[in-house]
């Protein structure tokens, strides 16, 4: 049969098509391109909320705008250094009994807190843990960036107590580095950081005088700010 003949039988053929069967068949068409159009726009929509989720997580860049804090002079930071992030930090101390001399006393075994900036977005993390760059791997405060998982390590130099219900302010000299697994450095530049404005955190005054109470834990809530300061002309 010539091309002729073929496009004629089917027309033929349709033509005498009952009218349920061509209109079942047009149904069917419309609903092909419904779907077609509704996986389309799914797929756009995923598209778009991941480009947002993705740029909802990019690291941001550290404020460059800090002002360092009036604080007592013993804390104060040395010249050559200006603060360059700040985090309002929520959290608790975190204290365990144990013997102290031939009595028994609170003893801090990590704080665990998270940093907020001024927009309440997480800024870093709060704990204590080894330092690898310490020989002996020494426990350290540490801090550890929410976007980018650089670290820093922190030695107490100077406490100040301020206030009897307070755990003290602190200056803290930076005593170790390291960039995130993708070579995030927010936090690789510290030199030193303050913890000031606390509330909060004191270890209590009952429930670590006998032996009964060794290994007995206190998970004290506490609020502080604190600084981070780099080299100037970094």
């Amino acid at each position: 049969m010539d091309r002729r003949n073929v496009r004629e039988a089917t027309l033929h053929n349709h033509a005498f098509q009952p009218i349920s069967t061509r209109k079942e068949n047009a149904v069917n068409d419309c609903s092909t391109s419904e779907n077609q159009t509704t996986r389309r726009i799914r797929l756009i929509a995923g598209a778009v909320g991941l480009a947002v989720a993705f740029a909802v997580w990019l690291p941001q860049p550290a404020r460059a705008d800090v002002t360092p804090p009036t604080v007592p002079t013993e804390i104060e930071v040395l010249p050559g250094n200006k603060a360059f992030l700040e985090g309002h930090a929520v959290g608790t101390q975190n204290y365990i009994c144990l013997p102290s001399g031939s009595h028994f006393a609170w003893t801090l075994f990590t704080p665990q807190a998270t940093l907020f900036d001024d927009d309440d977005q997480q800024v870093t993390t709060h704990f204590f843990s080894p330092n690898p760059l310490e020989k002996g791997s020494t426990v350290r405060a540490t801090w550890e960036h929410s976007l980018d998982t650089s670290i820093v390590w922190g030695q107490v130099i100077q406490p100040v107590s301020v206030a009897p219900d307070a755990i003290p302010w602190l200056l803290i000299e930076a005593v170790g580095v390291q960039d995130g697994p993708t070579g995030g450095n927010t936090l690789s530049a510290t030199t030193f950081i303050q913890r000031v404005n606390t509330e909060g955190g004191v270890a209590p005054s009952t429930g670590c005088s006998k032996t009964k109470d060794l290994g007995a834990k206190a998970f004290v809530p506490y609020k502080a700010d604190y600084i981070f300061y780099m080299a100037d002309g970094t």
